[in-house]
């Protein structure tokens, strides 16, 4: 079963934006390859402590190759930058991604 995506429902052009334009076009561009992609996405993401994105892109970044590892240095090296309880909170959403992976 398929989980319907709110954006379609809400707001359908940013879904289709999203579709065609993110992942279509700027996700596919030869320049960075999506390891990298799902890297700078991840540590972004930890930075503006964005939490519900965060779960699905470190799912693609796993997916596109970063180990748990990286991630956790990712997680790491931001907490200088981003602050401390904004990695704390990465570190407890990576465990879930990680736990629910097996």
């Amino acid at each position: 079963m398929t989980t319907p995506n709110p954006a379609s429902e809400i707001a359908p052009k940013m879904a289709e934006l999203s579709a065609n334009v993110l992942f279509g076009d700027v996700w596919e561009r030869p320049e960075l390859s999506k390891r990298d992609r799902s890297m700078i996405t991840v540590a972004t993401l930890v930075a503006l402590y964005r939490t519900e994105q965060l779960r699905g892109h470190i799912n693609r970044a796993l997916d596109n190759g970063v180990t748990k590892e990286e991630i956790g240095e990712i997680i790491t090296h931001m907490a200088f930058y981003a602050g401390w309880p904004t990695a704390a909170n990465a570190v407890r959403v990576a465990k879930e991604v990680f736990d629910s992976r097996g």
